[in-house]
């Protein structure tokens, strides 16, 4: 594995001012040279050519050194397929001419896993033909862990934090985060259910620790790509429309039953507290038969989803 090396590169306007000067001194000398050869024909003619040949030659190569690097960007040196090292320094800065400069950016990213990236296109003489495209994202199909089949997507923001890493460990880091994220997100789906009523973390009813898994499941696979996952969290997530109609009508059913067994405790302690409160007024006496008729017609009138009619005795109590 390659380790990232620290670089300190020089600042670039001392070395600026010197190609500039010798810019100026190599067509002087050359001048004075071809001058002095051709009226005295000594050696001191070809030495100012030949000096102002090699300060050319000299303010030319330098002129390769020169970097402006911005906030947030880096570039790795390499010499001849040897790594020497990475800055992440902004200014302006010179390093040896016959470094290879690879740029890396080190801002924050984000992207939506099922989007489909294509690389720009160039011409032979290298002029841009079609721009950097991404596509908005598509969900993943995914099987759940009871096997059913729902949509799910994430968005991850990520950024480089070893460049040495992300330039040398793998062919393309933005294309291997995307992948690996993928992959990700497909295994953390599969070991979940979608939905659970026994406190079981669930996708639907724990985000919050599932996005967390999530992101730390990612970290994982790109810790070797020298990239840092700051978030993830799920942006899409639903049953697939084959069984989506199916699974609207059981949560339906879920969701009526849990509303039932509401009302019916709720009834059951209202009828308790009705008896108990006419047994300790002494407002009326009911033997068990009147006592269970009673109970049944409040739970009647407590637990109908319509509107009973009520009906008056106008008898005794027991007529």
């Amino acid at each position: 594995m390659v380790q990232e090396k620290k670089f300190t590169p020089i600042t670039g306007w001392f070395p600026l001012l010197a190609a500039l000067a010798l810019l100026v001194a190599g067509p002087l000398l050359v001048i004075y040279g071809a001058t002095a050869l051709e009226r005295t024909h000594g050696d001191v003619g070809l030495v100012h050519l030949l000096a102002g040949v090699m300060s050319l030659l000299l303010a030319f190569l330098a002129m390769f050194g020169f970097q402006a690097i911005a906030p947030n960007e880096a570039r790795v040196f390499l010499l001849f397929g040897a790594y020497r090292g990475s800055t992440a320094t902004s200014g302006f800065f010179w390093v040896n001419p016959f470094f290879s400069k690879k740029k890396i950016s080190l801002r924050v990213r984000n992207f939506e896993t099922g989007s489909i990236t294509t690389p720009e296109r160039k011409d032979a003489a290298g002029k841009v033909l079609e721009a950097k495209q991404r596509s908005a994202g598509r969900p993943s199909k995914v099987n759940d862990r009871d096997g059913n089949p729902i949509e799910i997507s994430t968005v991850v923001v990520w950024k480089v934090v070893n460049t040495a890493e992300a330039l040398f460990e793998v062919d393309d880091y933005e294309d291997f985060v995307a992948v690996q994220s993928e992959a990700a997100l497909r295994s953390l789906a599969s070991r979940h259910p979608y939905d659970s009523e026994d406190h079981e973390v669930s996708l639907r009813g724990n985000t919050a620790g599932v996005c967390d898994q999530l992101r730390h499941d990612i970290q994982e696979r790109l810790d070797k790509a020298g990239v840092e996952v700051i978030e993830a969290r799920i942006s899409h997530l639903a049953y697939a429309p084959e069984i989506a109609a199916a699974m609207l009508q059981r949560q339906q059913a879920q969701a009526v039953v849990a509303a039932r067994t509401k009302i019916v405790e709720g009834a059951v302690s209202m009828v308790q507290m009705a008896l108990h409160q006419l047994a300790e007024e002494h407002i009326v006496t009911l033997d068990d038969e009147r006592r269970a008729a009673m109970v049944s017609n409040l739970l009647v009138v407590l637990c109908s989803d319509r509107h009973t009619q009520p009906v008056v005795n106008t008898g005794s109590l027991y007529q």
